[in-house]
């Protein structure tokens, strides 16, 4: 896959079906769209590209705080990447684009730069200012510059509109199983493993210490089933989310605790896996008694775990 991190890196492109859209989540709408893409530009012997922002429109448009992203950058690539597309369009969202006319950004944009035959893209669809291109302007100007239109109606999930804005929330709620049925896979957390407290090992309990990443969307507080992945290796892991209210006040973090695992991982890039939240983080009265939570804690997940097949 060839990525384009500005328009004028992008040189005699080859003709394009292109899909349109934010991809925040590469949630499972998401991925019909870009399926889709790909699919009729084989039956057409184009190249599919997907045209999308480096960052949220959200961190330019001022409107409060920016909106918290559900996947790292290089996540969402290499699960662009795997879906087959040929050219990522992955520029910043900047003032210029915030302010083009929605004729301007089709005919500068679409037409000029990815030489465009065929769009896909999602019926809340905005591009240009004020947001005022919609998909009917997208196919009024697509009659005008030679180029098709497939709007995808809303992708239901229980009856439930499959959104980055309803992940969002799953996610920030705990629900964590709903959010992988939305998302198409299980929500993660990565990053370098820094040193922590270590009373984890002091009790029996190593575990792992990563910082939150303030841009993205975070878990609540709370102890998580999860998978973690070291080294190119997944293990059936235990994770806690919060602020140790037991032993002090520290900053929030995500502490993860492999079974079976006692290796050195610090500075390692580690990736944990949301699978299930099973109860709110505790201050409790003392060390024993969190120890003995932290027992029933693991027993819950591996019991979990075993049942699938991963201990």
């Amino acid at each position: 896959m060839k990525i384009y991190e500005s328009l004028e890196d992008i040189k005699n492109i080859e003709e394009t079906v292109v899909a349109l859209g934010n991809f925040d989540g590469v949630h499972k709408g998401h991925q019909q769209i870009i399926e889709r893409t790909v699919r009729t530009a084989k039956a057409m012997d184009l190249k599919s590209a997907v045209f999308t922002f480096s960052n949220h429109p959200s961190t330019i448009l001022g409107h409060g705080d920016p909106v918290k992203n559900i996947l790292y950058a290089e996540e969402k690539t290499r699960i662009i990447e795997e879906m087959g597309i040929n050219y990522l369009i992955n520029i910043p969202f900047t003032k210029e684009i915030l302010f083009m006319p929605p004729e301007k950004f089709v005919e500068k944009i679409l037409v000029d730069c990815l030489h465009i035959k065929e769009a896909y893209c999602g019926f809340n669809y905005s591009f240009g200012y004020r947001a005022s291109g919609t998909p009917e302007v997208l196919m009024h100007e697509g009659l005008k510059h030679g180029f098709g239109l497939h709007v995808q109606e809303p992708y239901k999930i229980d009856g439930i509109v499959v959104s980055s804005t309803y992940i969002r929330e799953l996610i920030t709620d705990g629900r964590m199983e709903e959010a992988t049925k939305f998302m198409g896979r299980m929500y993660a957390i990565g990053g370098e493993v820094i040193v922590g407290n270590k009373l984890g090992r002091t009790i029996g309990f190593p575990t792992m210490n990563l910082v939150i990443d303030e841009t993205m969307i975070t878990p609540p507080n709370g102890v998580y089933i999860t998978y973690c992945t070291v080294d190119g290796v997944r293990y059936p892991a235990v994770t806690n989310v919060g602020n140790k209210p037991t032993i002090g006040e520290y900053a929030k973090n995500i502490e993860t605790h492999i079974f079976n695992y006692d290796e050195d991982t610090y500075g390692k890039h580690i990736n944990v896996e949301f699978v299930k939240w099973t109860r709110p983080e505790q201050k409790f009265a003392g060390i024993d008694e969190l120890k003995n939570q932290i027992q029933s804690d693991c027993i819950q997940a591996k019991a979990y775990h075993r049942e699938r097949g991963m201990l």
